[in-house]
């Protein structure tokens, strides 16, 4: 299913003023994070237009239109409102003339406008809907913030992946979603994670019910999204299974077709998993600054053994 997100979100996340309110931005969907500067297709030139793209009428844009006769711009206006765009959005302090806003009113395409530059705003606009218009999953985990990585654990439901957010929380680090994490594919690089709303901030802890992070423990203590740099799956203890003690080489999963570095966690009674959540974030920080206690061990064994030859 194509992923939309409805205009008057928009106009309500980045504070527009709406200058046709007659017209329902409800209705209106947006399907693509690109957006355009009508400058060719002012000036009559509209081959190759994508046409379901937000506008941007920015000071030079506005200038040009501006500078025309009163029947030229008016044309010129009309068969650009009446090609099919969602909306337009006038910046830069610019705003659109009383003839404008009853042609836009005509043709049912919403008039907005922001005091930001036209530059600031476009890179606003374009990072909020890259966001918004992410392909996206919801997977069954918990997503903290621990010292800026953002750890996505998983495991089967009972494991203790809820109990592991909590001490995490308790012990400083930031609660981003318990149980559902929504996650969004925003470049090939870049994974984000969120929270349902019905379950933001929420943890649910099997023989208390449902506690909200944000109240017993402060709003420092919560995120409303994070980049999703590392996984940890929890798993029950087998004692016939090899697990990796060295780390030679990073296991990654797949999500969203980004590969992620996983780590999988062996549950044992007495394991505090706080703790190695912690461990395994900042050494995976270690690794993407250039450092890697692996490699220093070899670098260690290695010279041992040519001080041993030497002697």
């Amino acid at each position: 299913m194509k992923t939309v997100v409805k205009l008057a979100k928009l106009a309500e996340a980045l504070k527009l003023q709406n200058l046709t309110p007659e017209i329902d931005m409800k209705k209106i969907e947006l399907t693509t994070k690109d957006i355009n500067r009508p400058a060719l297709q002012l000036a009559g030139y509209y081959e190759h237009f994508s046409s379901e793209r937000v506008q941007i009428i920015g000071y030079v844009e506005y200038s040009y239109i501006m500078q025309m006769e009163r029947e030229e711009r008016q044309e010129r206006f009309e068969k650009f409102i009446s090609s099919g765009i969602p909306c337009v959005i006038f910046t830069t302090l610019t705003e659109p003339t009383g003839q404008m806003i009853e042609t836009a009113l005509k043709y049912k395409v919403p008039l907005l406008v922001t005091s930001r530059t036209t530059s600031s705003f476009m890179a606003e606009i374009i990072r909020w809907l890259g966001l918004e218009l992410a392909p996206s999953l919801s997977m069954h985990g918990v997503l903290v913030d621990v010292y800026g990585e953002g750890v996505l654990i998983m495991g089967e439901s009972g494991i203790g992946k809820s109990e592991a957010a909590l001490e995490l929380v308790r012990r400083g680090h930031r609660l981003v979603s318990d149980d559902i994490v929504v996650v969004r594919k925003v470049s090939d690089a870049t994974l984000i994670g969120s929270a349902p709303d019905v379950t933001k901030h929420l943890i649910e802890l099997r023989g208390i019910g449902i506690i909200d992070v944000r109240m017993l423990y402060g709003v420092e203590h919560v995120k409303d999204s994070q980049e999703i740099d590392l996984v940890i799956k929890l798993e029950d203890w087998n004692k016939y299974k090899e697990y990796d003690r060295l780390g030679l080489e990073d296991e990654v999963t797949e999500i969203l077709g980004n590969k992620v570095v996983q780590h999988s966690l062996p549950i044992r009674p007495g394991r505090n998993l706080a703790v190695i959540v912690e461990t395994a974030a900042v050494n995976h920080r270690q690794k993407k600054m250039g450092y890697n206690a692996v490699h220093e061990l070899q670098k260690r064994v290695q010279a041992k053994m040519i001080n041993k030859r030497g002697n």
